[in-house]
C-alpha cells in the first residue's frame, strides 16, 4: 500500500508539472502572438501607430486583469482563476486568427489582454504556494518554463511563416489541454469578506521596484532588440531576431538553474551579481562595434536579469505570508491577493521600457540601450529586501 507521504510527494510533483505547463503554455502564445503581429498588422493595413495603440490596450487590459485576480483571489484559489484564464485565452486566440472584420480581431485581442494578466498573476500564485509546499526555491524553474514555451513559440512561427494566417488558431488548443492539469488547490474553505489582516505593503513595493526595473531591460530587449541590429548595424534582415534569441536561450538556462544558485548563495547575492553581469552585457551592446558583438552582449544580458522576477514574487510572497495571522487558508488568499496585485509592476516596467528606450533612442537606439544600463544596477541596493527568512520563502 502506498503510504500518504509518497502519495502527497507525487500529488504535488503533478501540481508542478500543471503549473510549469501554465507558464509555458503562456509563453508559447505570447511569443507565437507577438511574433505573428506584423502579419495581422498587413491584414488589417493597420499603421505603426495603430498598431502601438491596440499593444498598448493589450498591456493595460492585461493590468485589469491582474486586478481582477487580485479582487477574485479571497473567494477564488489561484486554480480556479487559472483555467479560467486559459479558458479565455482559448476562445481569444482563434477569434483573432480568424476574425472576418477588424472590429472582431480588436475584440479578440481585449479579450486575450484581460486573460494575459489572470494568467500572468494566478500561475505565479501557484507557484509560490508550491515554493512553500517544497520549502525551497523553486520559482526560477517556473519562469524557465514561461522562456522554453516562448522559444518553442518562436520556432513555431519561423517554421509556419509561410502558412496561412488563419492557422495561428490552433494554438487555442494548448491552453485547453494546459487548464486540464491538476493545479494545487487551496487549503481551507474560502475567505469570508470579514476583516482583514494589513498587508505591509512597503516593503512590497521595494521589492516591485526591482520588478519594474527587469521588465524595463526584459522589454527593451524584446521590443527594440530587433530593431537596434536592423537599424544601428548592416545586420542581414533574415538575421536581426538574433537580438532576441539568445537572450531568451541564456535567461531560460540560467533560470532553469537558478533553483540550485538561490538555495546555495542566497537571493541577494544572486540578484546583484546578476545586476552587474546585465549592466556588463548592455554596456556591450551599446558599444558594439559590430551587430555580432550586439548579439554577444544580448546574450549576457539574458543570463544578468533572468531570476529578477522569479526572486520578487518569491519575495513579496514571503512578507505577506509574515504579515501575522495563523489561519492558513487567510494567508493563502492573503499572499494570492498580493501576487494578484504584485504582477502589475511587471505591465508597469513594460510600459516604460518600451516607452524610455524608444522617445530617449529615437535619434540613436544606442542612447536608449543606454538607459536600462543604467537603471538596472538599481537592483543592487534593493537586493537587500530580498533577504529575510530561511531561504527567503513565501509563507502561506
Amino acid at each position: 500500500m502506498t503510504s500518504p507521504t509518497v502519495r502527497s510527494t507525487a500529488a504535488l510533483a503533478r501540481a508542478r508539472l500543471a503549473a510549469a505547463g501554465g507558464f509555458a503554455t503562456q509563453g508559447l502564445v505570447f511569443i507565437s502572438l507577438t511574433t505573428r503581429l506584423p502579419d495581422f498588422s498587413d491584414r488589417w493595413r493597420l499603421s505603426e501607430i495603430e498598431l502601438s495603440g491596440l499593444l498598448l490596450m493589450m498591456v493595460l487590459l492585461a493590468g485589469v486583469g491582474s486586478v481582477l485576480a487580485e479582487k477574485l483571489a479571497s473567494r477564488q484559489d489561484s486554480a480556479t482563476l487559472l483555467r479560467g484564464g486559459l479558458a479565455t485565452i482559448a476562445v481569444a486566440v482563434p477569434v483573432m486568427a480568424l476574425a472576418p472584420a477588424l472590429g472582431l480581431f480588436v475584440g479578440g485581442m481585449a479579450a486575450y489582454g484581460v486573460a494575459l494578466g489572470v494568467v500572468d498573476a494566478s500561475t505565479n500564485m501557484q507557484a509560490v504556494a508550491l515554493e512553500h509546499r517544497y520549502g525551497r526555491p523553486i520559482l526560477p524553474s517556473f519562469h524557465g518554463a514561461w522562456t522554453l514555451g516562448g522559444l518553442t513559440g518562436s520556432a513555431i512561427t519561423l517554421a509556419t511563416a509561410h502558412l496561412p494566417l488563419e492557422l495561428t488558431a490552433v494554438l487555442g488548443v494548448v491552453p485547453l489541454v494546459a487548464l486540464a492539469g491538476p493545479f494545487l488547490r487551496r487549503v481551507g474553505d474560502p475567505v469570508s469578506s470579514g476583516p482583514r489582516v494589513e498587508v505591509p505593503w512597503r516593503p512590497i513595493i521595494v521589492v516591485g521596484l526591482a520588478m519594474v526595473l527587469f521588465y524595463m531591460v526584459d522589454t527593451a530587449a524584446f521590443t527594440w532588440g530587433p530593431t537596434y541590429l536592423d537599424h544601428v548595424f548592416p545586420t542581414p534582415s533574415s538575421l536581426v531576431a538574433l537580438a532576441t534569441f539568445p537572450y531568451l536561450l541564456a535567461s531560460g538556462a540560467m533560470r532553469l538553474a537558478g533553483d540550485g544558485a538561490v538555495a546555495r548563495f542566497g537571493p541577494v547575492a544572486v540578484l546583484r551579481i546578476g545586476a552587474l553581469v546585465a549592466c556588463g552585457g548592455l554596456a556591450v551592446v551599446v558599444f558594439a562595434p559590430t551587430w555580432q558583438v550586439a548579439v554577444l552582449g544580448f546574450l549576457v544580458m539574458g543570463a544578468g536579469v533572468a531570476v529578477i522576477a522569479p526572486l520578487s514574487f518569491s519575495a513579496a510572497a514571503r512578507i505577506a505570508g509574515d504579515a501575522g495571522d495563523d489561519d492558513p487558508s487567510l494567508r493563502h488568499a492573503r499572499v494570492d491577493a498580493v501576487i494578484g496585485r504584485f504582477n502589475q509592476f511587471n505591465y508597469l516596467g513594460a510600459l516604460l521600457g518600451a516607452v524610455l528606450t524608444g522617445v530617449v533612442g529615437a535619434g540613436d537606439l544606442r542612447i536608449g540601450f543606454a538607459v536600462p544600463m543604467v537603471l538596472v544596477l538599481g537592483i543592487v541596493p534593493l537586493a537587500r529586501a530580498f533577504g529575510g527568512g530561511a531561504n527567503s520563502q513565501p509563507g502561506l
